[in-house]
């Protein structure tokens, strides 16, 4: 079996060729120049012609000529306003898609976009009011998700209410503009990710919020809103946003382009939108869970039925039938693109052969019926042969992904080899709404050998690696001659070898941070990557990294949407405990231990907390009679522990017993920081 050369490998044979070559005739003139005279500047470049090669290469892999999808964005438009540009009350545009208002200057992709996603972008570029069939309506572009409505006898049910309160409003008023001013009888989210719930409080407020103590019928009788969710809804939707928060927002800053304008160099569509719109997230709890597939319900005389999807593009998700419009709601099990199996902000791994069986499900409950497909990304798609199509080649898609991978896995390849082997069949690739706009082949192949195999290669060299650091200031030791390896990964460069480039910069990089040549060698070389890439999270990644390597961390000018807080009060106390136990100073409290004990009155609960040698130790239901310090206080004045709030720790806890130990737990809440970003450094130590 052949095997490639390892990073290590490579680097050791290029420290050979320093030390053998730096006195041979390749000293010619090119090489006599200092790395300080290499041109490298800060400024964006243009395509390189291998660039331009590549992406011009697309038009004849792909047919332009095939005009589905295109058609399918634009079909059904009821109202656009002629300028799109959303605002907060402070007037600070939250949304725009006049952003991309340079898409109408070009016939053909420029050189740097690859043309391909240059046409998802285009087709994201399509927004307002839409309708799907008569009575089922969306309003696109307006965020990265789709709202969508479904009229029924007196009036809505909304799916998937989008990220920002300021979006989701602005969207039912193009539809009540349009359709008429209905009440919303009930909120239907698909999943919990923050795309989908975040803008809830655009389109209702808390006071109309259906009794979740009620049953679903008892709540639609009460004229107030239910909101239904996929059994595990709050739990997924609460962790994911707080447990690895902070880390999954400033990733999330490369993913989504945040740092970066739209335009011919810059930003273009995510695959399944615009990106992130910077509006205010909010959250209200459901009032009723969705269990099993099959389960029917009939609100305001629309007749829906459920198929359950955990585990697919989220860990709870659910599709849902309409008999009544022979329509299926796909949730986001079906966009239009390849999704991912581990997406690039982090998260869990997603199962590619769960998510292929529960399409495959979809076609044997529905499919000789289905005449329309829509979700909660992009466009639907219409009639019962290209709906079953495209379910079948998502599906496949998905199961190849998987399969193939495992194949590897079992001839005893590793998660880089397999990444840089797999490669979709043709008849698979070729297909517009198959194509890699969101997650790639590559790095779903590694989420598939992460889910089998973590993180180790069954290499011991690997098993405990020195820290990035560490191994760069080595590499850079043996090299000897930084100049020269600059030298030659500028020669690389003009002959378009950019991964190589980036690599082996990055690692001067991260041995010496104030190389300058070696920072913006690999930011030439990233942007030239990010130009080609038919991802949209990798090209933004990409130019992302270029950025910050010519003008440092961008953490601070980030446009990220605010949150109102509502979130992270709704977890439970469960969850306020472990978000305790990962922001305590472990080492601080290393030779600490004690017992508290905590009474919630209000949500009739009690839990024992042991503070072990740093290690907060979580006890459900019970209590110790020999603790050191007993808590009585609503959940929520947790916070008041966590935020280090004195003032109100003094005026909302009851305390019996050892004061100041809850005032050491408290000082010691300070490994991340309550509000804000930690700008955490990506693309250099």
């Amino acid at each position: 079996m052949k095997k490639t050369f390892s990073f290590i490998l490579a680097a050791i044979l290029l420290c050979t060729a320093c030390t053998s070559n730096s006195n041979k005739e390749t000293a010619a003139a090119d090489e006599t120049k200092s790395a300080a005279e290499l041109n490298l500047t800060t400024e964006a470049k243009p395509a390189s012609e291998y660039t331009a090669k590549a992406n011009a290469d697309m038009y004849t892999l792909l047919d332009f000529d095939d005009t589905q999808e295109s058609e399918f964005a634009v079909r059904g438009l009821i109202d656009a306003p002629e300028i799109l540009e959303l605002t907060n009350a402070d007037g600070n545009i939250v949304w725009s898609q006049e952003a991309y208002s340079f898409l109408d200057d070009y016939e053909e992709a420029p050189e740097t976009a690859n043309p391909s996603l240059w046409e998802n972008t285009k087709n994201n570029h399509a927004y307002g009011l839409f309708e799907v069939c008569e009575g089922i309506y969306q309003v696109r572009g307006y965020d990265m998700a789709n709202l969508t409505v479904v009229k029924g006898n007196t009036g809505w049910i909304v799916f998937d209410p989008l990220m920002s309160s300021e979006c989701s409003q602005a969207a039912m008023q193009l539809i009540e503009k349009n359709l008429g001013t209905y009440p919303i009888k009930a909120v239907i989210i698909s999943h919990p990710h923050v795309d989908h719930f975040g803008g809830i409080l655009g389109i209702m407020t808390d006071d109309e919020k259906a009794d979740a103590n009620l049953s679903l019928e008892e709540q639609l009788a009460s004229d107030k809103i239910p909101i239904i969710v996929p059994e595990g809804f709050a739990e997924h939707a609460i962790a994911e946003n707080v447990y690895a928060g902070k880390a999954m927002g400033r990733r999330a800053n490369y993913q989504y382009g945040v740092l970066l304008e739209p335009g011919v160099t810059g930003k273009l569509a995510q695959g399944i939108g615009m990106g992130q719109s910077t509006g205010t997230v909010s959250y209200l709890a459901p009032t009723f869970e969705i269990k099993n597939t099959g389960e029917c319900i009939t609100i305001d005389g629309v007749e829906m039925e459920f198929q359950m999807t955990p585990g697919t593009e989220a860990p709870a998700e659910m599709n849902t039938w309409f008999p009544q419009y022979n329509a299926l709601w796909v949730a986001e099990n079906c966009t239009a693109t390849l999704h991912n199996l581990y997406t690039l902000r982090g998260a869990q791994i997603r199962d590619g052969a769960a998510w292929a069986s529960y399409i495959t499900e979809a076609i044997t409950r529905y499919g000789t019926q289905v005449e329309i497909t829509f979700q909660s990304h992009n466009w639907p798609h219409w009639g019962n042969e290209i709906v079953n199509d495209y379910l079948t080649n998502t599906a496949a898609v998905y199961k190849f992904i998987n399969d193939q991978t495992l194949t590897y896995i079992n001839q005893g390849y590793t998660s880089d080899e397999i990444s840089n082997m797999i490669e979709l069949p043709e008849g698979l690739a070729k297909i517009w709404y198959t194509r890699q706009y969101y997650g790639t082949v590559a790095h779903n192949s590694k989420a598939v050998y992460q889910k089998y195999m973590g993180w180790y290669d069954a290499n011991p060299v690997n098993l405990n690696p020195l820290a990035p650091t560490e191994s760069a200031k080595k590499w850079v030791e043996y090299l000897g001659d930084v100049d020269e390896v600059l030298r030659m990964a500028k020669a690389d460069y003009d002959a378009g070898n950019y991964q190589w480039v980036a690599e082996v910069t990055n690692t001067i990089v991260f041995a010496d941070p104030e190389n300058q040549d070696a920072r913006l060698l690999c930011a030439d070389a990233l942007e030239q990557l990010g130009y080609q890439a038919e991802s949209g999270p990798w090209r933004n990644a990409y130019l992302s990294a270029a950025l910050e390597l010519r003008n440092g961390n961008s953490t601070e000018s980030a446009k990220n949407a605010k949150n109102d807080g509502s979130l992270v009060l709704e977890m439970t106390a469960s969850m306020m405990f472990d978000y305790m136990g990962i922001l305590l100073d472990k080492q601080a409290l290393a030779d600490e231990d004690f017992i508290v004990n905590f009474t919630l009155p209000d949500v009739n609960e009690q839990h024992m907390l042991r503070i072990k040698n740093g290690v907060l130790l979580v006890y459900q239901n019970t209590q110790s009679d020999a603790a050191d310090v007993s808590i009585t206080c609503p959940k929520n004045a947790l916070f008041y522990i966590i935020t280090n709030d004195q003032e109100n720790i003094e005026k909302a806890l009851k305390i019996e017993g050892n004061k100041k130990l809850v005032t050491l737990l408290a000082e010691h809440m300070n490994q991340v920081p309550a509000v804000g970003p930690i700008p955490f450094n990506i693309i250099e130590p």
